[in-house]
């Protein structure tokens, strides 16, 4: 089992947001980013909406980042940690202009993306960027197609509803070969089949943790599956947040529990076939409690799980 870092103020969801989190600047993050790697850390995911309609700001909050922009910043503040979206929402940047973005972080980086897609949610979002949302799911399987074209063929050709390209040259390809790996978050069945088309792993967000064995043989049951599923990323606090960011309570996932707890949750995390996850962001006074509390995982919790 390998964990996450837990990058406090990465958004303020109502059903996981701690106070302290809002007082934490860019250049906090900066310097969290390089003790989790000192710390070892396996990956920082980063959230991303483009923009939130005022009706969902109360449950999903005003802030979120442009995923690619700060896995690049925070790769690039970094050495040997992985970065990672949690989700990018595809079907919203043209894959062209992302299979780019993703490919020179990698390049720069040295190999050190991973990217989790998502289809998207908030429908209004969809609306404001003028991409037809009942047609998230066509799009989004056009458009993979498209970016791993583009990362690994040495003349990429693709010829789609929504994506069309030919005679062109694309470089840098990404370091990682074939190409770096590809996730896919949510929960239902085009997504999964999706994951057992494309990607290397999973990150459920609405799956009860009990569920995930039946759901991972479903992916694999596919006829199209590619047989490279390794990862599954199930976070600690995901049972706390339900469809629409709204708050759910689980006492098993609340945050400050016990070493023990936390080492036998995760056990039982890695008993259903999660690869990674990550402690809740817990209820401490200032970032420097929290410097301590990450301290504190990595000593105590890490080499129980390892």
């Amino acid at each position: 089992m390998k964990l996450g870092f837990a990058m406090p103020h990465m958004l303020r969801l109502k059903a996981t947001c701690q106070p302290w989190e809002a007082q934490v600047t860019g250049a906090d993050q900066t310097r969290l980013a390089r003790w989790a790697e000192q710390l070892g850390y396996a990956m920082i995911s980063l959230p991303e909406h483009h923009i939130v309609p005022e009706s969902h700001v109360e449950l999903s909050g005003p802030h979120y980042f442009h995923a690619y922009s700060g896995m690049a910043y925070l790769a690039g503040a970094t050495e040997r940690i992985r970065v990672n979206s949690c989700i990018a929402i595809l079907p919203l940047q043209h894959p062209v202009v992302t299979a780019k973005s993703l490919a020179t972080t990698d390049w720069l980086s040295s190999g050190r993306v991973t990217v989790t897609f998502g289809v998207g949610w908030l429908a209004e979002e969809f609306e404001i960027l003028g991409v037809p949302f009942r047609e998230r799911g066509a799009i989004a399987e056009e458009y993979v197609q498209a970016i791993i074209e583009l990362w690994t063929a040495e003349k990429p050709a693709f010829e789609g509803r929504y994506v069309s390209f030919r005679d062109v040259a694309f470089e840098p390809k990404p370091v990682q070969r074939p190409h770096p790996p590809v996730w896919f978050g949510g929960d239902a069945d085009p997504v999964l089949r999706r994951t057992a088309r494309y990607a290397s792993g999973w990150w459920p967000f609405l799956t009860k943790p009990e569920d995930i064995p039946a759901r991972l043989d479903f992916i694999r049951s596919q006829p199209d599956y590619n047989g490279r599923l390794t990862e599954v990323y199930y976070g600690f606090a995901t049972s706390r947040v339900g469809e629409g960011h709204s708050v759910q309570t689980d006492p098993r996932a609340r945050p400050g529990m016990s070493r023990q707890e936390i080492i036998d949750r995760l056990g039982w995390f890695s008993e259903l076939g999660v690869t990674m996850s990550s402690v809740p962001i817990p209820a401490v006074n200032d970032i420097q409690e929290y410097y301590d509390y990450t301290q504190w995982v990595a000593e105590e919790i890490m080499p129980a799980i390892a």
